[in-house]
């Protein structure tokens, strides 16, 4: 396990989950796996052989239906690993809604 250098717990799935990374228009998706999580990002592995890496800023969409999501900003690549930050909406609070992603 790499050091944590979030600042906020980290938890490392046993299975990492299948989500998908996707434009702010919706312009296109792709797979990724998240590895794990904090309440200020999530290490992903995005597949970059056909695309290339996620742009700056995108939604990361949890849930088949896309009820669960969060705005992200890259904070570092290694490979096809990327470390993401949860962006806040203007009035502070997260765009992920913890309760609609337990559903």
């Amino acid at each position: 396990m790499k050091p944590n250098k979030r600042g906020a717990r980290r938890i490392e799935f046993a299975r990492p989950f299948t989500a998908n990374i996707m434009a702010f228009d919706g312009s296109w998706q792709r797979a990724c796996t998240v590895k794990d999580v904090s309440d200020t990002g999530a290490r992903l592995i995005v597949d970059a052989s056909d695309h290339g890496l996620p742009p700056k800023e995108f939604f990361l969409v949890l849930s088949a239906t896309g009820l669960a999501y969060g705005r992200c900003e890259v904070a570092w690549v290694n490979g096809t690993e990327a470390g993401v930050t949860f962006l806040k909406q203007a009035n502070g609070n997260r765009k992920l809604n913890r309760a609609t992603a337990q559903q």
